[in-house]
């Protein structure tokens, strides 16, 4: 198993703070195939190899990803993904 973990402050309101970890969700999901849903502010997703979620809180944003053996080669590349994500949604890290 491999984890990614990506945490970063952002400085707008929660509700827009969601839209963008439901755009990240979004584009994840058409770029590797997961299926996602909202439990409170929490956006958990999932694909066979792959599950994770992202906490949208009100001064910061967390995605935290499992990757089965099967897809630890594609690791660099999700986290690659994820940060470019970060970074057009929220701003880059500090």
């Amino acid at each position: 198993m491999s984890e990614i973990r990506v945490c970063r402050e952002h400085g707008v309101t929660l509700k827009r703070a969601r839209k963008g970890a439901e755009r990240i969700a979004e584009e994840l999901g058409e770029e590797f195939g997961l299926d996602h849903e909202w439990d409170g502010n929490t956006l958990r997703f999932q694909r066979m190899g792959v599950t994770g979620h992202i906490e949208v809180g009100k001064k910061e944003v967390e995605i935290y990803v499992k990757l089965g053996f099967l897809l630890i080669a594609l690791r660099p590349r999700i986290e690659h993904e994820i940060n470019k994500f970060f970074d057009e949604n929220f701003g880059p890290a500090g």
